[in-house]
């Protein structure tokens, strides 16, 4: 026990402003591993049980972790590392010139030893119930003293692990390139020397056929820096991604992940199901979810996710109860707030798959994805935890031409989304905005009337306290600069925006000026764009400033997403509902004939430079 080695993890403080509790601190940082000791104590245990996990085939289960302490105190607490052999020689220093660390990795989750254990500080036994999911690898439990700050550690228990670590697991639906084509990605331990990865799917109840998948992964080196670099590292597996092509609009399919091994056997997913595409502009009733920043969390309670992001699992919960009623979701940014501890990204796309398996999950990048000093981000903030955006164009498809920019189109039956990425520069004469200005003058508004702008930050309209105390602004500096005239010129109908995390919608506004009154009803010609924050998916929340700004129409400081339900070519419903219990909190219906739309092309759109 006296030869374990640990390894540095720099404990991160978070100081946010006085008025402003910050959302986006990673609760792994809470934890200076580059503090730990070796305190063995003979007569302490941590003991785990069942040994094998997912005999049913199942991708997350149960452990009972058993442990005692002949001194025990509030500040003992368990850590769960994965791989089980997180004492290890491979440790380097993060910078030239400084003693090698001792131990190489962060646990994956924690929990203090008390938790639903009133007695332990007399009696020093305690019982903790945690789910694990599959990670590719196996699990030890350690016992640590001394608190989050100082930890010691006391014992390490029996190793646990799944039946199959390696198994394929949480697959992600994306549109394709193409209206007709839906794209499946996965997480694996299997390399392409080991096995074939591929896709087995038809029609329900007919024929199957098989598509081949290609494969992905990422190194440490291509992490931009700690924690993502040094103790947030975590090997990410595979990622494989399946193209199902020429779908037939609206058809019902099933599928199932598949790796042929070397031997000729082959290893299995479970089956899921999904239904194709409308036709664009095909007249359906088509529905679309739009949330940001909801991070994910964990059902035992490990973690202290409770005052961080355990709201994301009301989200989660509530979208699962109404997927028969969804067609697609966007997550526009902020998505599983790993902040460099890349363990997380497990967990975040296991949380998701009741959904993403079901329906196209379609992101957007945020600045928890992407930030890093010195990587080509616009921001040149650390938000990523030294991501870089790395894990994130890896782990999901979007159907952009370059996936390290993250900007691209998406159609769904009469809805047409032009998705920004606001970590890259989008002002006027950048490869951005040259984008985006192609993604709203070519849609056939005929066809697909429902014209929507979607990025995480808010480059329109927001009365958060923090845009108000960080910078003396209604939005990000530049943000409107260019882009309210492409909208205004475009006549887009909704801007949808992430990153503060709570609820707002704007009057239909141009040029600081309401050029109709909010309303629950709007109906004739198309006067402005109105503008919606909806980045109450999960994090923390953020708070307004006192004054109401007059153009703000309604505001709701809580969790939620919103669903936007195009029932014609005439009508488009637009619903807020909070995540705690499905409730619509705030609506309106957009109802016009968008003659005057149709009406205008690229380049022969009026130009309109003030609101009347």
């Amino acid at each position: 026990m006296a030869a374990i080695r640990w390894v540095v993890l720099a404990y991160i403080v978070v100081i946010g402003c006085a008025t402003i509790a910050r959302g986006d601190e990673q609760p792994l940082s809470r934890i200076a591993i580059e503090r730990a000791t070796v305190a063995a104590v003979d007569s302490a245990s941590v003991k785990a049980q069942p040994t094998v996990l997912g005999l049913k085939g199942q991708s997350s289960d149960w452990v009972v972790v058993e442990f005692s302490h002949p001194k025990p105190s509030n500040d003992d607490w368990i850590g769960v590392f994965s791989p089980s052999r997180f004492s290890s020689e491979i440790c380097q220093p993060e910078y030239y010139g400084d003693l090698p660390p001792y131990l190489c990795t962060s646990p994956i989750k924690f929990q203090y030893a008390n938790f639903n254990n009133a007695d332990y500080n007399r009696s020093g036994k305690g019982l903790l119930r945690l789910q694990l999911i599959n990670q590719r690898e196996d699990f030890s439990f350690a016992l640590f003293s001394g608190g989050l700050s100082a930890p010691k550690l006391i014992a390490i228990s029996n190793k646990v692990s799944f039946q199959n670590p390696k198994a394929p697991v949480y697959p992600r639906l994306a549109q394709g390139k193409s209206w007709n084509e839906m794209t499946v990605t996965w997480t694996s331990g299997y390399s392409i020397k080991e096995a074939i990865p591929f896709v087995e799917w038809g029609h329900k109840g007919g024929n199957q056929m098989l598509s081949p998948a290609g494969t992905l992964t990422f190194s440490r080196n291509s992490m931009c820096g700690s924690p993502a670099r040094t103790v947030g590292w975590r090997d990410p597996g595979y990622i494989h991604t399946s193209f199902l092509k020429e779908l037939w609009p609206d058809s019902l399919y099933t599928y199932r992940l598949g790796h042929r091994l070397l031997d000729g056997t082959h290893i299995w997913s479970k089956s899921y199901s999904f239904r194709a595409s409308p036709y664009p502009g095909q007249d359906s009733v088509q529905r679309v979810v739009i949330f940001g920043d909801m991070g994910k969390a964990e059902i035992d309670g490990s973690d202290e996710y409770g005052n961080y992001e355990q709201a994301s699992l009301y989200t989660t919960n509530q979208l699962i109860k109404e997927l028969d009623s969804i067609d697609m979701v966007i997550h526009i940014g902020d998505l599983s707030y790993a902040n460099g501890y890349l363990s997380q990204w497990d967990q975040f796309t296991q949380q998701i798959e009741p959904i993403a398996s079901t329906v196209p999950y379609m992101i957007g990048s945020g600045n928890h994805e992407r930030d890093w000093p010195g990587s080509g981000s616009f921001y040149g903030h650390n938000d990523s935890g030294g991501e870089c955006g790395v894990p994130t164009q890896t782990m999901f498809y979007v159907p952009a031409e370059n996936r390290a920019k993250l900007w691209y189109s998406t159609d769904y039956g009469m809805f047409r989304f032009c998705i920004a990425d606001t970590e890259q520069d989008w002002r006027p004469g950048t490869e951005q905005y040259k984008f985006i200005e192609q993604c709203l003058s070519s849609v056939d508004r005929s066809k697909q009337p429902w014209l929507i702008f979607l990025a995480h930050r808010v480059l329109g309209y927001s009365s958060a306290s923090w845009y108000e105390i960080m910078m003396g602004s209604y939005g990000e500096p530049m943000g409107r600069d260019g882009l309210e005239e492409l909208w205004q010129k475009y006549k887009v109908d909704l801007a949808v925006f992430g990153h503060i995390h709570s609820y707002e919608r704007t009057c239909p506004i141009y040029q600081n000026r309401c050029v109709q009154d909010g309303s629950n009803l709007y109906t004739g010609q198309f006067n402005a764009t109105t503008h919606v924050i909806v980045g109450g998916g999960g994090a923390m929340l953020s708070p307004f400033r006192a004054t109401v700004p007059y153009w703000s129409f309604f505001r709701d400081y809580d969790f939620g997403f919103s669903k936007l339900t195009a029932l014609n070519h005439s009508t488009l419903l637009f619903e807020y509902k909070k995540s705690r219990d499905g409730k619509v909190y705030d609506h309106f219906t957009i109802s016009r004939d968008y003659r005057d739309i149709m009406a205008c092309s690229i380049d022969n759109c009026p130009r309109t430079t003030l609101a009347v």
